[in-house]
């Protein structure tokens, strides 16, 4: 995707873009690597981010991983409900709030998990790559900074 002018460069004295628009394509790019590189194990990048959070956070409700995934309780419902068919997700009933579902990751769900992670973590590489290691390290530590600071 390329970035508005071209022709312009930091490295060359011209500007860079608002950060807005650099984070924005930043994700899209990512998000679309990580989509091709997926496929072929049959799982979609908000699958694999739902099924990353849910071994991180075994037994939460559908609202709190709704939360920490940052999509509405719609989406939730449905991304679970497709998670549930694949067979790698199950709801329970909430032990301490029967209105309430925890969800948890089924054999099968791990299983595509632990596929999915050494293909996110090749993604990850290969997006990272013209930074080089220490760079990269630097961008996710300034990143995560950001994010805990504006939380």
């Amino acid at each position: 995707m390329p970035i508005q002018d071209e022709s312009s460069s930091p490295s060359d004295g011209g500007e860079l873009p608002r950060l807005g628009y650099l984070l924005k394509h930043a994700a899209l790019s990512y998000g679309a690597l990580t989509s091709t590189e997926l496929a072929p194990i049959g799982i979609a990048p908000q699958e694999w981010a739902a099924l990353n959070c849910l071994n991180e956070q075994d037994g939460r409700s559908q609202k709190e991983v709704a939360e920490l995934l940052g999509i509405d309780r719609t989406t939730m419902v449905a991304l679970l409900d497709q998670l549930q068919v694949k067979g790698w997700v199950e709801r329970r009933p909430h032990p301490g709030d029967r209105r309430k579902n925890t969800v948890s990751l089924t054999t099968k769900g791990r299983d595509i998990l632990r596929r999915g992670m050494r293909i996110i973590d090749e993604c990850e590489r290969m997006f990272l790559a013209a930074l080089g290691e220490p760079a990269a390290e630097q961008l996710k530590h300034s990143l995560h900074t950001v994010i805990v600071a504006n939380q």
